[in-house]
């Protein structure tokens, strides 16, 4: 016959078992729940309104650093810089390789409507800045790699595009919604952001200001991808 005494001894040692158990459980439960929060807060992350707070005022404001991968090399402007080339040529892009080149930054995506209808535009718009040494450059975000080359061979872009799998390059500029455009000067400060589609007169505004230095501030584009509205803060007239 068992021993009372041995069975109350091994029911108890599978009690405590089961309770270090459930503290375990709930232990890794917490840190879960405590990782998520981290990285929703992460996602969630509003984006950045240094830039636009100092075009409001007709104030140029610094690029964000950023180095990103190459979608499409392109062609290059008329007399390119030496790091301009190398950078191209090496498959990665960065805000230092573009120092001393204006740029044209266009943050697009093959599945917004506002986009597809501004590619002519840049791509009009490419072939003559191109020759007065100014750098359209393409950031392509949150899209497949299929579908982004199809839109590019589709609107016969010939001009180089980063990519990035999210949005965080996109919201360190301040970008809340696609299509949206910043220009650059040759010292890597934003002069002019365009938010919403282009059209031909906002692309030669911001483009001369991206060769001159002047600062335009914010200009409003046309329609927005219903996918990526904007905040009512912005609404500045093109000029």
């Amino acid at each position: 016959m068992r021993d009372p005494g041995s069975h109350r001894d091994s029911a108890r040692r599978i009690l405590i078992r089961r309770r270090i158990t459930l503290r375990r459980v709930a232990v890794l439960a917490v840190s879960a729940l405590a990782l998520a929060a981290i990285i929703v807060g992460l996602l969630s992350k509003p984006p950045d309104t240094r830039i636009d707070g100092r075009l409001s005022v007709k104030r140029a404001a610094p690029a964000p650093a950023f180095s990103l991968p190459l979608l499409a090399g392109g062609a290059l402007p008329k007399n390119p810089s030496p790091r301009l080339a190398a950078a191209l040529q090496s498959g990665r892009l960065s805000l230092a390789a573009l120092r001393g080149t204006p740029v044209v930054l266009n943050i697009w995506a093959s599945w917004c409507h506002p986009c597809r209808e501004e590619a002519p535009i840049l791509a009009a718009g490419w072939k003559s800045a191109r020759r007065d040494g100014v750098l359209f450059l393409g950031l392509n975000m949150e899209d497949g790699e299929d579908t982004a080359k199809a839109f590019l061979t589709e609107f016969g872009i010939g001009y180089p595009i980063v990519r990035e799998s999210g949005s965080a390059v996109a919201r360190s500029f301040g970008a809340t919604g696609i299509p949206e455009t910043y220009f650059l000067d040759r010292g890597g400060m934003v002069v002019a952001h365009v938010i919403g589609a282009l059209s031909s007169k906002t692309l030669a505004a911001g483009t001369k200001a991206a060769r001159t230095g002047e600062v335009l501030g914010l200009i409003a584009g046309a329609q927005l991808s219903a996918a990526h509205s904007l905040p009512s803060r912005i609404g500045v007239s093109p000029t």
